[in-house]
């Protein structure tokens, strides 16, 4: 599919351009490249431009990781497989990814995961027990969370007798 071509830059524009947008906020290198074919810039200056960014600091990939991941595990609430698929489309190496989510334990997973699920909880509309547990695990896996922690999280959440009382079946 050809991304249409919104305005067209020199290599020189793009690269003051992404310096410009590096300086606010964190980019990519996968983030770069799109913009820059968004552009028309061609590949071969894309390349050029890209590696001054990555040599001046502005693009680092872990730096970009590493803030990713606390962003969405704190303020998204995301688990480890969204982050790391999400990452991974962004053009994102993979041992990168490995290194940044190293920095939270699993821990804190069950915990974040079961406060998003009380939260859920509240709001959801089941007809049973079992229907309540099967849409509490589709949230959890949307949310990027592995089968296991959602199992552990679903179940002492359904078998806590003060949360399914006030649910109308």
């Amino acid at each position: 599919m050809e991304q249409k071509v919104k305005r067209t830059k020199t290599p020189e524009q793009a690269l003051v351009s992404l310096m410009n947008l590096c300086a606010k906020s964190e980019k990519c290198t996968g983030d770069a490249r799109r913009l820059m074919r968004g552009w028309g810039v061609t590949t071969a200056d894309a390349e050029k431009v890209l590696q001054r960014l990555v040599n001046e600091r502005f693009i680092d990939d872990s730096r970009y990781a590493e803030a990713f991941v606390r962003e969405k595990i704190n303020l998204s609430g995301w688990g480890a497989y969204k982050i790391t698929a999400t990452l991974r489309q962004k053009g994102v190496d993979t041992a990168i990814i490995a290194a940044a989510l190293e920095q939270y334990n699993d821990v804190d997973t069950v915990e974040r995961l079961t406060v998003l699920l009380t939260r859920k909880l509240r709001t959801v509309k089941a007809k049973s027990i079992p229907d309540l547990r099967a849409k509490l695990f589709r949230y959890a896996a949307g949310q990027g969370y592995d089968f296991s922690t959602a199992r552990e999280v679903v179940e002492r959440l359904v078998k806590s007798d003060d949360q399914c009382d006030e649910l109308d079946f």
